[in-house]
Parts: structure tokens; sequence; C-alpha cells
């Protein structure tokens, strides 16, 4: 029997992955920080190890004969403060989960990276794809993209000695996310309070369907590539409206100009208590969608209809706020 390792199996598309190899059959190990802690899949059969990604000597147990292990606990920066430091802690994170596969024989790791790391595409025509790259240093003071950008680099820096596929889910929505996460969002629409739309390009994909190919690129994936795991193109706003129609609420009828976001972001830099999603809105006028071709070739990617992810994700949410 194949045994993965998930690395994230706490969280919301860490928890998916687990699910979805349970699902193949696989014997499923995951590593957690907090004991006890099992994330939204409850009392799914994971053998459980606890272990601190800061912390190399802690977690090597848990990859000693895993022949697959995810990588969805990439180091995520809650702010943009100190970049370069949070840069070096990404990096040093990374490379201890490397040295962990060697030593325990991994046979492949998925690392799970980010949207992020793809670039505006040359000529500007044609939808983003694997072969644009973000440029480091492009963008003010995000310790998001410049973390993400360095951690998938040594992701690739080891697939000469270390079968590594890297994937790169983009705004991902399902049942089980957290609080604090994209769901908030949708916490947001269901109460009532998504009031406003910014002019904006969004590509959204069922975590469902992002853990089934994470999958899939364990088995199918080619070592040293990149795959785009996203599924529907459209607006904010037409993403804002549907979700109100399911929520059974107002769709938003503001346009928001992007200045009101640069005051935002310019407040969160003075006063960190507000830079609750600084890290992304400082890159609203980079969003943009994505060509998932490759994924849906060489993956099998196929997404669900974006009304029940966003059906099913607002149940989710509902049921959290009880």
């Amino acid at each position: 029997m194949t045994t993965a390792l998930v690395l994230g199996a706490t969280g919301f598309i860490g928890g998916h992955i687990a699910l979805a190899a349970l699902r193949e059959g696989w014997e499923v190990r995951g590593l957690r920080r907090t004991p006890g802690s099992t994330g939204h899949i409850g009392h799914a059969p994971v053998q459980w190890f606890q272990g601190d990604l800061d912390q190399p000597p802690s977690i090597a147990e848990p990859f000693q004969g895993a022949e697959i292990v995810f990588h969805a606990a990439g180091y995520y920066p809650r702010s943009s403060r100190r970049v370069a430091e949070q840069v070096a802690r990404s990096v040093r994170q990374t490379r201890a989960v490397i040295e962990a596969c060697r030593r325990g024989g991994c046979h492949r790791l998925v690392y799970t990276s980010s949207l992020t790391t793809i670039g505006h595409p040359q000529p500007p025509a044609r939808l983003a794809d694997e072969r644009d790259l973000y440029e480091p240093g492009s963008l003010a003071r995000s310790a998001y993209y410049e973390c993400k950008y360095a951690m998938e680099s040594e992701a690739f820096r080891a697939a000469p000695s270390l079968p590594v596929v890297v994937v790169n889910p983009t705004a991902v929505f399902g049942p089980g996310d957290q609080p604090g996460g994209i769901a908030s969002i949708l916490v947001a629409v269901a109460r009532g309070w998504g009031i406003a739309w910014v002019e904006a390009a969004v590509n959204a994909v069922d975590v469902r369907d992002v853990a089934a190919a994470h999958v899939r690129a364990a088995l199918d994936g080619r070592p040293g590539e990149r795959y785009i795991l996203g599924g529907h193109n459209l607006t904010l706003r037409e993403l804002l409206t549907l979700a109100a129609r399911l929520a059974g609420v107002p769709p938003p009828r503001l346009r928001l100009g992007l200045r009101w976001i640069d005051l935002a972001v310019w407040l969160g830099d003075l006063f960190p208590p507000l830079d609750f999603a600084g890290n992304h809105l400082r890159a609203i006028r980079r969003w943009q969608g994505y060509d998932c071709s490759k994924a849906a070739r060489e993956l099998g990617l196929r997404p669900r209809p974006l009304e029940e992810t966003l059906r099913d994700a607002l149940a989710s949410v509902r049921k959290g706020d009880r």
C-alpha cells in the first residue's frame, strides 16, 4: 500500500488532500503542530504526527517510509513587515522539508505553491499560464509574494535529485475553509456586507477538485514541472453577485475605486493591526485570469460548476456560524 504524508493536513487544502489520498486507498499520515488538532477532517483515519517545520528534528519520523509527500504547509506571512526575515524563514522551512524527503526515501514531493508565482503573460493578449513567472521585488513590500516565490524556487532547485511536482492553486473555495481564509469573502456576503466591488479578474476553483489534482500530480505529474490548478475565470463582481444570489442577499451595487484599496493598504502599513489583507490587496492590479489547460491535459483537472462550489462553501460557512 502506498504511504502518503500530508504536511498541512489540518488546513483547508491539506485536509482535502488527505481525504483524496484516503479515497485513493493510500495509507495517510498527517503532520500537525497542535496536539489533537484535526482541522475539518475530524475522525478520518489519518495517522497523526506532531512536528514543527521550524524545528527539523521534530519532523523526521513521519517522513520515514513515506513514498509520497504533499507539502501544503508552506510558510504564510501574515503581514508585509520584515520581508527579508520572513523570506529567510520560508526558505529554511522548505529546505527542511526537502532534506527530510531525501532522508526518508520519498519517491515524489508534490509542493503546493501559489497563483502569486505566476506572472503576467507576454504578450498580454493571452491568459497567464505556467510559462509566466513572477519577478521578485516587482511588488513593493509584499512578504507573501516574495516568500511564495522563494519557496517555489527552492522546490525547483531540489528537482534534479528529488522528483518534485509543483502545483499552483488559484482562488480556492469549498467546504471546510476556516476563519481568516478566503471564506471570509463568503462570510461577508452571507451576512449582507458585500455591498461593494472593485474592477478585478479572478479565477475560482473548488477545493475538492484541487485535492484530486494533487493526487493525480503525485501519480502522473512530470517532475520539474508546475501546474496551475484553476477553474473559472470571471470578474470579482460576478463572483460576489453569484455568491449573493445563492445566499439570498442583495448583490453588491457600489463600484469601489482602486484608490480606496490603496488607502486600505497604506493604513495597514502604518497600523499593522489593520493589515488584515494587505498582502493580497496591494496586488489587486495584478489579479488576472489563468489558462489551466495543462492541468486539464496532464492531471485530468475537470472543475465542477462554480455554483455548486459556492453553494457548498456557503453551507459550510453557515454551519461554522452556528
